[in-house]
């Protein structure tokens, strides 16, 4: 997709949700977190659970390279910064977001994109692991072997058995002539493991015509892996689909629900996943029937099988989703919205899996429509981090709030 094509499709979007008519509640006051960033940063993104330690990775621009650094959150703050690397020609989009992730036993891994060649969007996955908690980083691991000067991007990694897993959108079929069948040269769904001496393995196509440029996501339930992604028809229906890792494979996806949303270009707008055991529950944006709306779904089988969708909420929102668990049945689901005002704000409710909604909090306000908010759950907090700009200059933000204050009732 050119990047007139993206910004058209997401100019689109911001004219549907130019402002709110969801006002939220403020009962609490988000605690503020100093973040190691420098100025201009961008690209914020979380991973991690409370088992593995939360970690914040980012890119900082500097006049000769950009850095990819990452922060680890202790005690109830972020820690230092430490880099991976400081290269130049990282490939910096404001959606597609590198990452760096605990793996286990002290071992690390981190992604960014790297530009390959002449066009604005021909670039490769870079990854690299450490096995000494980042003390080193090995050698620069690429996951795709096609050599196309083509996009490979919006990749999601996880740790399984000895290997990092990775998932990742590839652009390889688009040097191919663009038909009527959008097949033959469209956006396909990739993935690879990288064993632990730095080899591939098991690479394979999961799905041959998905979203050109929304981001990924993974999720391990005890049955393995299971990644949400939103699809592609021939017709252009782009809703969410799911796969599933079943011994060594992964196998076809399927459409969690049946939005219809048919659009022709790809709305930059990613499902998230979260899982523990056999429950496993997916939250999505949608624009079916130009009803801007925010959907949650939850399996109780590993994601073979999802019960009908909930609607978080609905009206004037960007989404830009994030979930996590909390307790007893609940979620918290944050989306991005657009104030009355013109700002934007980052929101999180909490929403039970039988459709019981609560109350809509704000955490933020001045957050940029170019972002993809992340959270996550430290013990009792959630912790959310976003881009704000200011003249036109990226800065990443951080605050945490109580998951008892979601349970706060506001009338």
């Amino acid at each position: 997709m050119t990047i007139s094509n993206r910004l058209i499709v997401v100019s689109v979007l911001l004219c549907l949700s130019a402002c709110t008519d969801i006002e939220p509640d403020m009962p609490f006051e988000p605690e503020s977190l100093a973040l190691p960033s420098l100025s201009p940063a961008t690209g914020p993104r979380i991973t991690g659970t409370d088992e593995t330690g939360l970690i914040l990775s980012w890119m900082e621009l500097g006049d000769a390279s950009t850095s990819l650094r990452y922060s680890r959150f202790e005690s109830g703050a972020w820690r230092p910064a430490e880099e991976v690397v400081a290269i130049d020609g990282m490939f910096i989009n404001w959606a597609d977001l590198p990452s760096v992730v605990a793996l286990g036993g002290g071992r690390l891994a981190a992604h960014w994109l790297q530009s390959s060649g002449d066009s604005p969007y021909a670039y490769d996955v870079a990854a690299r692991i450490s096995t000494d908690n980042g003390g080193n980083w090995s050698k620069i691991v690429t996951p795709h072997t096609d050599g196309t000067d083509t996009e490979h991007g919006f990749v999601s990694m996880f740790a399984w058995e000895s290997n990092l897993g990775m998932l990742w959108l590839d652009g390889r079929k688009s040097v191919n002539k663009v038909t009527d069948d959008p097949v033959a040269s469209g956006m396909t769904l990739r993935a690879t493991l990288v064993d632990p001496y730095l080899q591939l393995k098991n690479e394979q196509l999961v799905d041959n015509l998905i979203c050109d440029c929304c981001q990924t996501d993974v999720a391990i339930s005890r049955r393995g892996p299971i990644a949400v992604y939103r699809d592609r028809s021939i017709d252009e229906i782009r809703d969410i689909a799911v796969t599933r890792f079943l011994d060594g494979k992964w196998q076809k996806g399927q459409n969690i629900a049946a939005d219809q949303w048919r659009i022709s270009g790809c709305p930059v707008n990613g499902p998230a996943i979260t899982a523990a055991e056999d429950d496993v529950a997916v939250a999505w944006f949608t624009g079916a029937g130009n009803k801007p709306a925010i959907k949650l779904a939850v399996s109780q089988d590993g994601g073979e099988s999802f019960a009908a969708p909930i609607t978080v909420i609905d009206g004037s929102v960007l989404g830009h989703v994030d979930i996590v668990p909390l307790d007893d049945g609940n979620f918290g689901v944050s989306w991005l919205q657009i104030s009355d005002g013109g700002i934007g704000e980052v929101v999180v409710r909490k929403v039970n899996a039988n459709g019981e909604l609560g109350s809509i909090f704000a955490v933020s306000y001045g957050a940029s429509s170019f972002s993809v908010p992340q959270m996550a759950r430290s013990q009792d907090d959630l912790v959310f981090v976003w881009t704000a700009s200011e003249n036109f200059v990226d800065q990443i933000l951080s605050a945490k709030v109580p998951v008892a204050a979601l349970n706060t009732k506001v009338h």
